[in-house]
């Protein structure tokens, strides 16, 4: 069975979205922990709480995978690539 390619991309984006929104989340997370000292997992139950570490693994794998994907999405990234490019 072969999928198609809009398919593909629609789930890469769909991906996307969500790693995005846990790094956001992430960044809120350590934003709250530097200012106040106080982080989101406690509303779960603290760093020892299942629920908790699943959150923080997730925003941990989220990261490693916008690393990995970043720079064959950002438009700025590939126009300054491309600009470079042209001296």
């Amino acid at each position: 069975m072969l999928i198609s390619t809009n398919h593909m991309m629609a789930h890469a984006s769909g991906f996307h979205k969500i790693t995005f929104l846990l790094l956001i989340v992430g960044g809120i997370n350590w934003l709250l922990l530097g200012v106040f000292n106080w982080e989101i997992g406690s509303l779960f139950g603290g760093m020892s709480a299942a629920v908790s570490k699943i959150i923080y693994i997730l925003v941990g794998l989220s990261a490693i995978y916008e690393i990995a994907t970043h720079a064959g999405r950002c438009k700025e990234c590939e126009a300054k690539g491309s600009s470079q490019g042209q001296m």
